[in-house]
């Protein structure tokens, strides 16, 4: 089945670190739902295998109102016919204090994806997020009392100046809770972001890559200890609350990106919409979809696949390759082998612990380039 995605870009302020296509306009947000809806029935045959989940991500989702979100979970329904009392994963992303007790009400949302990043209120201010710690805290208990059980949160660490003592704060925050998913990403700066500029400037500097690393490391100590699988380099879930959704992505499952610079994928093709939300606007109101495609050969398919297969805890399935890239990935991950940070188990090459420290290095050296 297809995986649906549906970019909502809104923001009331944008995070000095994000690099997503994002527009704090939010006179715009009806004349973009209505643009959603048109590409919905322009792209409906493009999922006529049926939706097996949907994903609103942005940007901010909980910014659109009610009325708004009631509309677009309408026209999914119309235009894919999705069965919301099926066992459809339904994720919305939404920002800790847009969370409040009518924000789902009415819609068939069943997990939640809230972008927590640290419960360290200085922190936070530095992010220019517009959340508290305390507002994530009591959102959580909010999404609990409207039936979500499924939650997730987002960690970032390598914060300039961050210790380890505080790092590890946030971690034990987060457990405490007792939430179904947690990811977790080190800060990154992103040429053209606020956050980038501040680095250039001197304003700011990265955090030490050892630290990084030993951040990492206890991150998955805690979280392995906790209970929660680290299924994904940067994701760990409760058993049965892996991301549906954001696997088909990992696992070579075709999806369906609407709206402006989201991205669709069929194994065959790849495309993405125009990142601009006037002109991806323009486009629906004319009958036209505006993006660009590239077609995937197997030479293609096969990085892609050692992009993504290998950063998930089963690794890459030998069995699916041609036996060209069988022999080739073989080959290149002999060294990897012998040092312990590749191995194979049950059919599947996959990163060692020690490999995911440098599985970027690793994933490049696979590809067939």
């Amino acid at each position: 089945m297809t995986g649906l995605y549906i970019h909502i870009p809104f923001c009331a302020s944008r995070c000095v670190y994000c690099g997503f296509y994002s527009t704090v306009r939010p006179d715009l947000q009806l004349r973009y739902v209505d643009s959603l809806c048109r590409e919905m029935a322009m792209r409906q045959r493009e999922a006529e295998d049926g939706i097996g989940t949907i994903y609103l991500g942005g940007g901010t989702p909980s910014q659109l109102s009610a009325g708004s979100l009631r509309r677009l979970f309408t026209q999914i329904q119309q235009c894919f016919g999705v069965d919301y009392d099926s066992d459809v994963e339904i994720t919305m992303e939404c920002n800790p204090d847009d969370v409040g007790e009518e924000l789902l009400r009415g819609l068939p949302v069943n997990r939640v994806s809230m972008g927590v990043q640290t419960f360290s209120d200085s922190r936070l201010r530095f992010l220019h997020r517009r959340h508290t710690a305390d507002q994530a805290r009591k959102a959580v208990g909010i999404l609990r009392s409207a039936g979500i059980g499924n939650v997730s949160i987002d960690l970032m660490f390598g914060f300039p100046d961050e210790t380890l003592e505080e790092w590890e704060r946030d971690i034990d925050e987060a457990l405490s809770l007792d939430v179904e998913h947690i990811s977790a990403y080190g800060l990154m700066f992103e040429e053209g972001t606020p956050l980038y500029n501040m680095l250039q400037q001197g304003k700011v500097r990265r955090t030490d890559e050892e630290v990084g690393l030993r951040m990492y490391e206890l991150l998955t100590d805690k979280l392995t200890s906790a209970g929660y699988e680290h299924y994904e380099i940067s994701n760990f879930a409760r058993p049965g609350f892996r991301s549906r959704h954001n696997s088909s992505y990992w696992n070579d499952t075709p999806y369906l990106g609407l709206g402006a610079a989201a991205h669709s994928y069929d194994r065959r093709t790849r495309s993405w919409n125009v990142a601009d939300i006037m002109a991806y606007m323009e486009g629906m109101e004319h009958g036209e979809r505006r993006f660009e495609c590239e077609s995937i050969d197997p030479r293609t398919h096969y990085d892609d696949r050692v992009m993504t297969a290998l950063r998930t805890c089963e690794g890459l399935d030998l069995a699916e390759l041609d036996s060209h890239h069988r022999d080739f990935l073989l080959k290149a991950a002999a060294t990897y082998i012998n040092n312990g940070k590749v191995e194979i188990k049950d059919g599947h090459l996959r990163l060692t612990r020690r490999g995911i420290a440098v599985s970027n290095l690793i994933m490049s050296d696979l590809m067939d380039v």
